[in-house]
């Protein structure tokens, strides 16, 4: 929407080079005068103008000269945003072809033989995102014998903060007390992120191996790998780890734009991965590039 009042003089703004990749806003000025507003991404910045990809609309050349305001907004979510957290951890099953699942009420039972030489809690836990629907004590019992069974731990995978973990206090579960293994879940648009770090990510040799659901992305002779598993329409982000000598060269940013560009080429439409919560420069970077937190897990042993 344009403003037709008085001729609109350009001001002060904190764009630059620097917001190439990011949602933006700006206000600009027209010939005759007035101004409007423009949503969407930055995708190039030159000598003399900037271009925004706005939402859903293509591509707009401005004039530097012309912005009258401006200012980097938060992303905008994924429609998958409204998502239970419990169907979004649903998905996560697609990452081993090995795990073998029961239902327990409304809660899930997984096992999963050692991935990289461990058992990983979310393939080796109860999946208790709500009302188990057969009663707490008896969901707690269900629990402790199934992974007895197995002479694995009993442990649950909770909504850190939720109804559910409280519940689950009183009957002999609970978290380490540090945070151990918190970790978020987020979600992005494929599309969205896979055109922010396009913007920015370094040209570099990459490997790819693939199979129809599953590919697992190689930079620099390994300096930098991660694996992308489809699960219908979304895309599963994990095991993103770049060597400590080659860190700080955008290389992490090259291997999503990898995994994305491979996702989106199978029609995935959202991007989800765990990141724990005490990694605070994986979720920046995660957060430039569109991805924000659907909810927080957190993981209860019995006692």
């Amino acid at each position: 929407m344009s403003d037709t009042a008085e001729p609109q003089p350009v001001g002060q703004h904190s764009l630059g080079p620097h917001v190439v990749g990011q949602r933006i806003v700006v206000r600009h000025r027209l010939p005759d005068g007035s101004a409007t507003d423009v949503l969407g991404v930055c995708t190039a910045w030159g000598a003399d103008t900037l271009t925004v990809d706005r939402d859903g609309h293509g591509p707009v050349t401005i004039a530097l000269r012309d912005v009258v305001t401006g200012k980097p907004v938060p992303p905008r979510a994924s429609v998958r945003a409204r998502v239970d957290p419990h169907e979004v951890e649903e998905h996560i099953n697609a990452l081993w072809s090995t795990i073998s699942t029961e239902p327990l009420g409304d809660w899930l039972l997984r096992a999963s033989p050692p991935h990289g030489g461990r058992l990983r809690r979310r393939g080796n836990s109860a999946l208790a995102m709500r009302d188990p629907g057969i009663g707490w004590a008896d969901a707690a019992f269900g629990v402790r014998r199934f992974y007895d069974a197995l002479d694995q731990p009993p442990i649950l995978q909770v909504q850190r903060g939720s109804v559910v973990e409280q519940r689950l206090l009183p009957l002999g579960f609970a978290s380490t007390g540090d945070g151990d293994g918190d970790a978020h879940a987020q979600l992005a648009s494929v599309a969205r992120a896979l055109r922010s770090v396009r913007a920015v990510a370094p040209r570099v040799e990459a490997a790819l191996e693939e199979s129809p659901r599953d590919a697992s992305v190689s930079l620099a002779d390994g300096a930098a790998t991660g694996r992308g598993v489809l699960s219908g329409d979304w895309l599963l982000i994990e095991s993103v780890a770049v060597d400590g000598a080659h860190r700080r060269h955008g290389l992490a940013t090259a291997v999503l734009a990898e995994l994305l560009d491979w996702g989106a080429s199978l029609g995935a439409t959202t991007a989800l991965l765990h990141v724990e919560v005490v990694n605070t420069g994986a979720i920046a970077l995660y957060e430039r590039h569109g991805f924000t937190t659907h909810h927080t897990n957190r993981y209860l042993f019995a006692s």
